[in-house]
């Protein structure tokens, strides 16, 4: 289908890109100014700690915060004993049980050459590679390795044997491996023998790095997010390119006359007088993005609840009632819901382990179906995915790539008063738990006086519904209790001060 996409970049500290399709929000793309983005920089680092419990060693690559490298990730090249590997062996990624333990491969202060591959997450570092990978428009460089292929979601074998062909055409080094792009499809000889010549460029000029720079150090950084996603997304579906800059515009422009030529005609300055997102209804769409309940065009609708360990997506009917029949009308509403899942898991860019609960069906025929159209909404995700089969109890267990942070993250700080959770306790229950602390401090012979601090609305309850009670702990305990209400004790946050006779502050 013919796709549009719109880049709002006229406030400087934020960059947005939204894809739309037949005027609805499919992809979603937000950097800000102010964040730091690593993944895809190539840097040179040093281990500052092997663990061999975990088989990972810590790489300080200068940023402040050091990296994540698995033995997973460790090229062949860093084996123990590196003169005796076969050079057919530096080319391939074995498998686990074929490799030497990590403190065999590696040792504190070793220099290594590494990519970052995904950022870090709240305290968890940045996971690093040392399998590197330099894309292009149509094809992905990876030096040190020796084999080709053809991305698999180009599924059309005749296209694959041609795109093979025009590669072999076009003399690739021996010594570095290369993978045709998904949008490499329709390309010409030319397109691949271009691209090809410019990584070799590229890699060269990291390679004189490499031998030079300090460690640690930037060898390589990725391009900004305008850049890397006319890259890697943009290509003849995509019938016009709307920037809301002029500067951008041009920018857009000689990068295509480098990397198309033919599609550069369809960027399109826009100077209307009415923002662009506005304009096109981006904005709504966006607020729906960040919402905890979407809406279903059935009625319906689904809940996301986003945890640290996982992401749960729940499917309900709601109002929508057409057909007469239960089953019925919870396959309709999960053939719905299947394809709006999809869309806002790449909208919110939601990674890990994603468990899906939809309506139960008793039909095994309609599970399958709901099932299929789940699968292909999530098969144009960019992001890797695995998808199980639908269980019994209508849930669809599936893992997505973690490529950074979610987009929720990324925007919204944790409420300091509920600690993001939603809840706070209520106004009795913060009173209630308050004299019993009460109850506490004058069962202490050193304690003459307590203080407490609470929010306006607590201090009320205590102050009305709890007179009684304090009253009653001053004339048993013979202890003086005040009260003290700040809006800077908002929700449960309170505070209990105790003094002895002297005025001096007492622990509880």
């Amino acid at each position: 289908m013919p796709r549009e996409m719109l880049i709002n970049v006229a406030e400087s500290e934020e960059c947005r890109i939204a894809v739309m399709e037949n005027g609805s929000l499919e992809e979603l793309y937000v950097e800000r100014a102010s964040s730091t983005r690593y993944v895809g920089n190539i840097y040179k680092g040093r281990v500052v700690n092997v663990e061999s419990a975990i088989q990972a060693a810590f790489v300080d690559f200068g940023t402040g915060k050091n990296g994540f490298l698995h033995i997973s990730d460790l090229h062949p090249r860093y084996f123990a004993g590196k003169a005796a590997i076969d050079t057919e062996e530096i080319g391939k990624r074995r498998s686990l049980n074929e490799r030497k333990p990590i403190q065999a491969c590696l040792h504190k202060g070793e220099e290594v050459v590494v990519q970052v591959t995904k950022e870090g997450i709240n305290t968890k570092g940045p996971t690093l590679s040392t399998y590197l990978a330099l894309p292009g428009k149509y094809l992905v460089m990876m030096p040190w390795m020796e084999k080709s292929g053809v991305s698999h979601k180009i599924e059309d074998e005749q296209e694959r044997i041609r795109l093979r062909t025009l590669f072999e055409q076009s003399n690739p080094p021996k010594d570095i491996g290369f993978i045709i792009r998904t949008a490499a499809q329709g390309s010409s000889k030319r397109d691949i023998q271009n691209d090809m010549k410019y990584l070799r460029r590229l890699w060269a000029a990291i390679e004189k790095r490499i031998s030079s720079a300090k460690t640690p150090s930037e060898l390589y950084q990725e391009s900004d997010l305008v850049i890397r996603t006319l890259r890697d997304i943009f290509n003849n579906d995509i019938v016009r390119i709307m920037c809301d800059s002029e500067s951008m515009v041009k920018r857009i422009r000689d990068f295509l006359s480098i990397a198309s030529p033919r599609l550069k005609q369809r960027v399109v300055y826009y100077d209307g007088k009415e923002p662009l997102f506005h304009k096109y209804k981006i904005e709504q769409e966006i607020a729906k993005v960040h919402s905890r309940v979407v809406p279903l065009k059935t009625g319906g609708s689904i809940v996301i609840e986003q945890t640290e360990a996982l992401v749960a997506i729940d499917v309900n009917s709601g109002k929508f009632r057409k057909h007469s029949e239960a089953e019925e009308t919870a396959f309709k509403t999960n053939i719905d819901a299947a394809e709006e899942i999809a869309r806002q898991l790449r909208l919110r860019d939601l990674g890990g382990l994603i468990i899906c609960d939809f309506i139960d069906m008793r039909s095994p025929k309609h599970r399958r179906e709901v099932e299929k159209v789940f699968r292909i909404a999530t098969k144009p995700d960019r992001a890797r995915s695995r998808v199980l089969h639908i269980s019994s109890f209508g849930l669809i267990e599936m893992t997505r790539q973690r490529m950074r942070p979610s987009l929720q993250s990324s925007t919204y700080l944790a409420c300091p008063n509920c600690g993001g959770s939603g809840y706070v306790k209520s106004h009795e229950s913060c009173a209630i738990e308050l004299i019993r602390l009460l109850h506490l401090a004058s069962s202490k012979e050193t304690v003459k006086k307590v203080e407490l601090f609470v929010s306006n609305e607590v201090a009320d309850y205590l102050q009305n519904e709890k007179r009684t009670a304090i009253a009653h702990i001053e004339q048993a305990s013979n202890k003086r209790v005040i009260i003290h209400s700040s809006p800077e004790y908002a929700g449960e946050r309170s505070e209990i001060v105790c003094y002895n006779d002297r005025g001096s502050v007492v622990k509880l």
